[in-house]
């Protein structure tokens, strides 16, 4: 296995997210400019590389709206650069948009021709979805759906590259929610900025590698951003090195609560994490009566019974792995609750604030910071909802939860979504499925409450081992660990590795 190391970021920089209707204004704002005619010549320059040759067949497949435009500004672009370009048009370029019918018609007048179906005795170099962009209103269905599905077969049959424009067709740019067929792109050129729908839910499968064409403006300037990319700006005064001259006591004393009995596992796995991750103390109050006086993988953990917790020395507390639903349970988190240090809630203590009325109040009352790391189902219970309708719109369920709880919110999954109660959000884009296993959302709280219990503010802190967290898994299948058979506890260790080198990058 090749050493774990630091992944270079796809930007260290944050990155603006847009949902489409603050994109229309930008587009309102912009309507002088010819944003079509730029959209369609990035990306005839994007696939003019992914064909890597002039003369290769190419097919556009363009709908009934903007989306469409912009494929027909692509393909008149490439047929001046003497591709074989076959357009697949269904619709009415009477009827279409006032700019892409004026696409359509210079289409048109360089010689360009459509066709209704996909010609049958061809084979493709590249496929250019041109179908529905950031707009769409309904599921993909009928004519169109047979499209995408043609299309997605057509790309496997001839080994081509897919590019979707904009947005692949079918996925809600929104929310990463597939509507009926969807495309299944290898690449997709966005316009403007970026999507939170291509970074979460269904999006990152349907995206393949993103790029994005800004056409020539800024969007912060024209309209400022709903939401952000997590990227390491975000945390980066927190990226400080230590003074030299320091002690444990210097860097905080981190508590977790958990570990009822069969599930001791998952207390040490965040304890560790917490550990590694540069808390000078970290103390397990565990609920199994039986447990051990030592964790033998980790000495240098101390653990405690619940009770025995030395609460007023700790920086931060988190409740929840393995922490079960026992009367016991119950009392320890409604007394941690009360405490005035910051809080980090996961699993089980999410599940039994889900059932707890009391709780709930307590918990968006409290005026020291409270963060939760639920996964959907937690978030479904803390909503009274169906884990269906958090994943239908992800952003939307992360900021309800941060609204209700007074709270900084993780909701895990793909593209896992931070939410302030102020309103704000962030789409975090690093991980891979090797972080479906069980135990890393224990390692995530012990990453939370170490940052915590080393003063920082408790939004950087919740992005910064989220984006960690991820980035740690990403190291781990770069030097071939994963993502089949990775496990928490080795995320650990390569978070350490990744932490450390943010902060050596940012020295310099």
């Amino acid at each position: 296995m090749r050493p774990i190391t630091a992944p270079p970021p796809a930007s260290a920089n944050a990155a603006p997210l847009y949902r489409a209707a603050d994109l229309r204004h930008i587009e309102a704002v912009a309507a002088e400019q010819p944003l079509m005619q730029r959209a369609g010549l990035a990306a005839a320059d994007l696939a003019t590389t992914l064909c890597g040759e002039h003369g290769a067949s190419v097919l556009v497949l363009a709908g009934p709206g903007n989306n469409g435009g912009d494929a027909f500004e692509t393909a008149r672009h490439l047929r001046e650069r003497f591709f074989d370009v076959r357009v697949v048009f269904t619709g009415d370029g009477a009827r279409l948009p006032a700019d892409a019918q004026a696409a359509w018609r210079r289409y048109g007048t360089a010689g360009g021709t459509t066709l209704t179906e996909i010609p049958d005795d061809a084979r493709w170099s590249l496929i250019v979805d041109g179908l529905f962009g950031i707009g769409l209103q309904r599921d993909v269905a009928g004519r169109y759906g047979e499209l995408v599905a043609q299309a997605n077969a057509l790309a496997s049959r001839d080994g081509c590259p897919l590019l979707a424009l904009d947005c692949p067709s079918g996925l809600d740019a929104d929310t990463g929610r597939r509507r009926g067929a969807t495309i299944r792109a290898s690449h997709t050129l966005t316009f403007i900025a970026g999507k939170p729908g291509l970074l979460t839910g269904d999006g990152p499968d349907c995206c393949g590698s993103v790029a994005l064409a800004a056409l020539d403006l800024d969007a912060e300037k024209l309209v400022a951003a709903a939401g952000q990319r997590i990227a390491p700006s975000l945390f980066a005064a927190c990226l400080r090195p230590r003074a030299r001259n320091s002690h444990k006591g210097t860097h905080g004393s981190a508590g977790l609560l958990g570990g009822a009995s069969g599930m001791l596992g998952a207390a040490f796995l965040a304890g560790r994490a917490a550990l590694r991750l540069g808390a000078g103390r970290v103390y397990l109050g565990l609920l199994d009566a039986q447990a051990p006086g030592v964790d033998a993988g980790q000495p240098e953990l101390m653990l405690r019974r619940p009770d025995a917790l030395p609460v007023a020395d700790l920086g931060a507390l988190a409740c929840g792995p393995g922490m079960g639903q026992s009367h016991e349970a119950l009392a320890r988190l409604d007394a941690a609750c009360a405490l005035d240090l910051p809080l980090v809630l996961d699993a089980d203590a999410l599940n039994l604030v889900a059932g707890e009325g009391n709780l709930q109040v307590a918990l968006a009352t409290r005026r020291a910071p409270t963060l939760l790391t639920p996964h959907p189902a937690e978030a479904a219970r803390l909503l009274d909802g169906t884990t269906a309708a958090v994943q239908a719109d992800r952003i939307a369920a992360a900021l309800d939860l941060a609204a209700r709880f007074n709270a900084c919110v993780a909701l895990k999954g793909c593209g896992t979504i931070v939410a302030a109660p102020d309103g704000r959000w962030f789409v975090n884009a690093t991980g891979n499925p090797g972080l479906a296993t069980a135990g890393t959302g224990d390692v995530l709280t012990g990453f939370v409450t170490a940052l915590l219990a080393q003063g920082w503010p408790p939004l950087d802190a919740l992005l910064a081992a989220v984006h960690l967290h991820g980035t740690a898994a990403d190291a781990l299948v770069a030097a071939g660990c994963g993502p089949l058979g990775l496990t928490a506890g080795e995320l650990i260790d390569a978070a350490r590795a990744v932490l450390n080198r943010w902060i050596a990058d940012h020295a310099r």
